[in-house]
């Protein structure tokens, strides 16, 4: 089986980057499935590319499972680059950043489901036993997750008039000014970071309001997340983040922050 598993590493690698978002956590999850398989009495099993994709669907659902939540402390980024976003080149994969960040917004059962089933083709009465649900459960899972991401708020306004509306939100992030906050973002928008969930445009103002005390620790440099306006933060050079907005009617609808270090690794040069 170790055999079969080396045939299927490139396909495995591929489920385990779009569960966890990094190469690098998708290697150590092979590296987990590997050992189990080692371990593992395969002598009964008819399909082995279906039992591995079950093993490191379960080695990656575990995974997203175990990561904590963290509290939203994010610093203050005061320091702009005079580069227009268009020509400021921050993530390697751009597309891959921008479905990073619709899968992120998924709990881990929905994820699982949704990239087994639509993007690798994968049945639900293989993925219903990983969760240990219902085939039939499974299928609502993946459509609920399919709809969030069909359904998922898109900008309307052109880049420039985005940046301009995010330069609004971080002068008055800068600047403590908790109204300054509130008038730029909508009543319903949504803060995502990590499992983090924030709703309502006052509630991510008041926590927002906190980047102040962090106002000599970083930097920002605007770039385009997909056809959104978003920016890295860094802390000593270092990337600590990236932000990504989704402004609709010159108001902000929705933030998604990825600090994990692994995938910030992957994404940002």
């Amino acid at each position: 089986m170790i055999a079969q598993f080396e045939q299927e590493r490139t396909r495995l690698r591929a489920i385990a980057h779009r569960m966890l978002g990094s190469f690098a956590e998708a290697d150590d999850a092979l590296q987990d499935a590997w050992l189990r398989v080692e371990r593992a009495d395969t002598s009964e099993i008819d399909n082995p590319a279906a039992w591995l994709t079950t093993v490191v669907g379960r080695v990656c659902l575990n995974m997203l499972r175990d990561r904590r939540e963290h509290a939203f402390e994010m610093p203050d980024p005061v320091i702009e680059t005079g580069e227009e976003p268009e020509q400021q080149a921050v993530a390697k994969d751009q597309v891959g950043l921008a479905m990073l960040i619709v899968l992120d917004s998924l709990k881990p059962d929905e994820r699982l489901a949704f990239v087994l089933h639509d993007l690798f083709a994968v049945p639900f009465d293989d993925i219903a036993p990983l969760i240990d649900k219902t085939p039939a459960t499974a299928r609502q899972l993946a459509s609920r997750a399919r709809k969030r991401v069909q359904d998922r708020p898109q900008p309307n306004v052109a880049l420039p008039q985005q940046r301009e509306v995010v330069r609004a939100f971080l002068r008055a992030s800068r600047e403590g000014d908790l109204e300054g906050l509130v008038a730029v973002l909508h009543p319903d928008a949504v803060l995502r970071a990590g499992d983090l969930r924030i709703v309502g445009g006052r509630t991510v103002a008041g926590r927002a309001s906190l980047f102040r005390k962090y106002a000599s620790m970083a930097a920002v440099e605007f770039a385009v997340v997909g056809d959104e306006i978003g920016f890295v933060t860094r802390v000593d050079g270092v990337p600590f983040s990236i932000m990504a907005f989704t402004v609709r009617d010159d108001r902000i609808v929705a933030i998604h922050v990825i600090q994990d270090q692994k995938q910030l690794a992957a994404l940002v040069p």
